[in-house]
């Protein structure tokens, strides 16, 4: 997890991460951008992407 600035790259080396910005946020699977989602989708949206991997 890390802001906008710092989440990709930190989110590079995780499994799943997620980067919160302005109103918006970015999920990353396996270091690559997923999407973009409206900050009042962006935790729904993180589970969804979580559920995906079991």
């Amino acid at each position: 997890m890390g802001c906008v600035v710092n989440g990709p790259g930190e989110a590079r080396e995780a499994d799943i991460g997620i980067a919160g910005g302005i109103k918006e946020g970015l999920i990353f699977k396996k270091g690559e951008i997923v999407r973009k989602v409206p900050e009042e989708r962006l935790l729904d949206e993180l589970v969804e992407e979580i559920e995906k991997m079991d």
